[in-house]
């Protein structure tokens, strides 16, 4: 299953998010969906949460480029809240006027599973992201699904390390900023990592939007074949 004429057309002026835990491989598909959604017409706008904005990249580096042990999780989750309202202002919402396909790596479902697993009450969230994006909730947000030491592998880190050992051991969950050395998400324990993958499967029974799960797994081309085939049959 490729993506055509007709899936660009569906998607156009839509508001797509992929997420899921660290290693699923969301990079890579989002910029195999945004190619074939170009070559069959549409005119995407590609974005990231948090950040995608210079105010919000201001917050991302804070948010992602430091240790947060002495961070409150109600002030991480609204510091996330504040780069996406930022985002959703700047960037996303003239796209959509636009008719564009906005897709964007990450967004209320990541503080759904992240500062959950933190922690954080799951049932004030939703209250949270409604004060800080409105009605601009993702038309479908697809959580790529891998095991957590299949995330591990693919970002070089080892299960048994409380933090990656390089700048390049990275995972996908963020871009760092050229004085940072690790992700602070990624830095913390496997059970933490194993709780954000309870939470994303847990994700289409508690958010307001639709959340598709797609097995992560298997070569990139495999993946990229799973998420067309439910874009194809999905109800926006």
């Amino acid at each position: 299953m490729t993506v055509d004429a007709d899936i660009a057309a569906k998607l156009s002026g839509r508001f797509l998010v992929f997420d899921g835990p660290d290693g699923c491989g969301k990079t890579t598909q989002i910029s195999l969906l945004q190619n074939a959604l170009i070559d069959a017409g549409a005119t995407v706008v590609k974005t990231h949460d948090p950040g995608g904005t210079d105010i919000g990249d201001r917050i991302r580096r804070v948010l992602l480029g430091y240790d947060l042990s002495q961070m409150d999780v109600r002030c991480e989750t609204l510091l996330f809240m504040a780069s996406r309202a930022q985002l959703v202002s700047e960037v996303i919402e003239p796209a959509l006027a636009d008719g564009s396909v906005v897709i964007c790596s990450r967004f209320i479902s990541a503080t759904y599973a992240y500062q959950g697993a933190a922690g954080y009450d799951v049932g004030d969230l939703m209250t949270v992201g409604n004060v800080a994006v409105g009605d601009v909730w993702p038309d479908l947000t697809i959580v790529l699904d891998v095991p957590v030491e299949t995330g591990f592998d693919r970002t070089g880190r080892k299960p048994h390390h409380a933090r990656a050992s390089s700048r390049s051991s990275s995972g996908d969950q963020g871009e760092l900023f050229m004085d940072a050395t690790v992700d602070a998400m990624e830095s913390r324990p496997t059970e933490f990592h194993r709780k954000v993958r309870e939470n994303f499967l847990a994700l289409p029974e508690r958010y307001p939007k639709p959340v598709h799960i797609v097995d992560g797994s298997g070569d990139a081309d495999v993946v990229h074949g799973r998420v067309a085939e439910l874009l194809r049959h999905v109800a926006l």
